[in-house]
């Protein structure tokens, strides 16, 4: 990875953003630096050699909270996890908009919810959402151990507004991960996200 999105809140290093989001299955995803919930900095490329999963949430997107509620999103994580994969969330969203939080309600967010994610990235001024295009609140990218972005889309293919609808989908992040695992190529690589806006900066 040649490219780096950095942002933080202490400004961890200068800033190289992508002209225009610019993600393409088959490309290296854009190395980017964030920070965690608990201060700590987080950068794409730490992981390399791993599948890793991007998350965009925002815990007060309707979808997201069926998704969290019903415990299919901490389902996902789990079975991530437990295939060797490293899942980050990221929030994008601006101060005062709908999803925001400081660290210590993100803290509490990702105790309350019992989220199995790695790490929850704030990402406040959208440069990371902007520069991955991610459009909807859930929104997944997987890139495999390579760097390469294998996977972009909604989680699954059934935006229900019921939780018991929700058994009938097809999980595409699950399917993704397991296929990247099986070294097959992914037979669902692109969908459209469903969801919330992220609601970035103006």
């Amino acid at each position: 990875m040649n490219r780096v999105i950095a942002f933080g809140v202490a400004m961890i290093a200068a800033m190289a953003i992508p002209a225009a989001a610019e993600q393409a299955n088959g490309q290296k995803a854009t190395d980017f630096k964030l920070t965690d919930a608990s201060g700590k900095t987080v950068q794409l490329s730490d992981y390399r050699g791993k599948t890793v999963v991007l998350e965009w949430n925002n815990p007060g997107c309707p979808f997201v909270q069926r998704h969290y509620e019903s415990g299919n999103m901490q389902k996902t994580q789990t079975a991530a996890k437990a295939g060797g994969a490293v899942w980050l969330t990221i929030n994008s969203g601006a101060p005062g908009k709908q999803g925001y939080m400081e660290a210590p309600a993100a803290r509490k967010w990702v105790g309350d919810s019992k989220s199995a994610a790695a790490h929850y990235l704030l990402d406040p001024k959208g440069i990371v959402g902007k520069g991955y295009a991610a459009k909807t609140t859930p929104h997944i990218y997987i890139i495999d151990g390579q760097g390469t972005l294998r996977y972009q889309g909604a989680i699954d293919d059934k935006p229900a507004a019921r939780i018991d609808e929700m058994p009938a989908a097809r999980n595409h992040a699950v399917a993704a991960l397991n296929e990247i695992k099986a070294g097959k190529t992914v037979s669902v690589a692109q969908t459209q996200a469903y969801g919330c806006s992220v609601k970035y900066a103006e």
